[in-house]
């Protein structure tokens, strides 16, 4: 009898664990795209760190890879991703303005020269009047063209835009029959040191505009914190590996071969990207005023032409909410959010 009743209880416990570990953790799925800036991302999940900082808060993580960066991001808009990799500009134009209420949980860097206009055999920007321009049209490209012809009292009227694939961007221009394009790195370098070819204006000249952002639904982000501090805490584990000189040229040399290039190739791309590896110092600028200023420059730009869609009355359509909590634009309407919450945790060692 005894021997019976210990075989019932040795079944129900055992019983008991196989229904807790057939409870699994929820899952949540990150899209990114190859870019310099993003590739910190590709890094945490093959060397194991962010599984580790998920396992750490009780959840998974799958870090997936789409190889057209539009598509990602049009698809996260869908819902068949919980957070994504975007600029600010085409988080706003794409899911905002779709509706799709996102977080912009790390503000990983902005580009410091990565994207810049080239014309051939000019020196000056005031040489582009008249010229095709050939650029990937309603893009970040296209905003940095916007803001560069504003310098010289120019606007798109004084030149001809031509839409053209970034996939034939070098090709293009080696062809000689393009006067002046628009582009971002890896081609941008690589035309730099074509014949003829003239970098007359880069986003250097704009710091901070063109942000690159890990994003996550704002919904999803709410119910589940444990989402932003494990994808926070993995992404400046590994930005302490770029920075730390011990590990820093393996973990690039890991980056440079998952973006098709090689140590050089992408250090070179890193010179002209302003990485927030500090969480502190990311804090300080999602906390100043550049934000608000940078968002509704991007904000007309993408009304003027277009981007937020036919029911838009203005450029304050999709509110935008600051830190601070403040909101520019629509109060009834807010889509996109810059919160230094997660961040902040990573800068006070709170993970």
């Amino acid at each position: 009898m005894i021997r019976t009743a210990s075989a019932v209880a040795l079944l129900l416990l055992s019983l008991l664990g196989t229904g807790a570990c057939a409870a699994e953790p929820p899952r949540f799925t990150l899209a990114w795209s190859i870019y310099v800036g993003w590739m910190p991302w590709e890094y945490a999940a093959s060397t194991g760190i962010l599984d580790r900082w998920a396992d750490r808060y009780g959840i998974e993580i799958e870090v997936v890879q789409v190889n057209d960066y539009i598509e990602s991001i049009n698809q996260y808009t869908a819902g068949q991703f919980d957070a994504v990799t975007a600029t600010n500009m085409d988080i706003l134009s794409i899911a905002a303005a779709s509706g799709v209420d996102t977080t912009a949980l790390i503000v990983g860097d902005y580009s410091n020269g990565n994207d810049g206009v080239v014309l051939r055999a000019a020196d000056d920007l005031d040489a582009i009047r008249g010229r095709r321009v050939h650029l990937v049209e309603l893009s970040v490209s296209h905003y940095l063209l916007a803001r560069a012809l504003d310098t010289v009292g120019m606007t798109e009227r004084d030149i001809t835009l031509v839409n053209t694939a970034d996939a034939d961007m070098v090709g293009a221009w080696t062809g000689g029959g393009v006067p002046a394009l628009v582009t971002w790195n890896p081609m941008l370098n690589e035309i730099r040191g074509l014949p003829e070819a003239r970098v007359v204006f880069d986003s250097s000249m704009t710091p901070g505009e063109i942000l690159d952002l890990t994003l996550v639904r704002t919904d999803v982000l709410e119910a589940n914190p444990e989402l932003g501090k494990a994808l926070v805490g993995a992404w400046y584990e590994t930005m302490e590996l770029i920075r730390d000189t011990e590990t820093r040229d393996e973990a690039l040399a890991h980056m440079a071969a998952a973006s098709g290039t090689d140590a050089a190739g992408y250090a070179r791309q890193l010179e002209t990207t302003y990485l927030f590896a500090d969480a502190a110092e990311a804090v300080d600028f999602v906390t100043s005023d550049a934000p608000r200023t940078t968002m509704q420059r991007v904000a007309e730009f993408s009304f003027e032409h277009g981007l937020l869609g036919p029911m838009a009355p203005d450029a304050g359509f999709v509110g935008i909410e600051f830190a601070d909590g403040s909101v520019w634009g629509s109060t009834a309407n807010v889509n996109l959010r810059f919160t230094d919450e997660y961040m902040r945790m990573a800068a006070e060692g709170e993970l």
